[in-house]
């Protein structure tokens, strides 16, 4: 359980690694983990309609990260 705030000790250890990081690596990473959400919500669009093709599951993810909100 984290601290009250919100914030424990490996949350400061993630946000140092991050500042040390130069522009060009946090966008990697950024990259990386917006590849690795569109591979998750593929595999659980295949599990959930197993019956569905390949095409019908990349445009679902398509149009799921497209309409996306932060």
């Amino acid at each position: 359980m984290g601290a009250p705030d919100g914030h424990d000790v490996a949350d400061e250890r993630q946000y140092a690694i991050y500042r040390r990081m130069t522009p060009a690596e946090r966008a990697r990473v950024a990259a990386d983990l917006y590849w690795s959400a569109r591979r998750l919500k593929a595999a659980a669009l295949r599990a959930e309609h197993p019956d569905w093709s390949e095409a019908a599951v990349a445009e679902a993810v398509r149009q799921a990260f497209l309409h996306a909100r932060t």
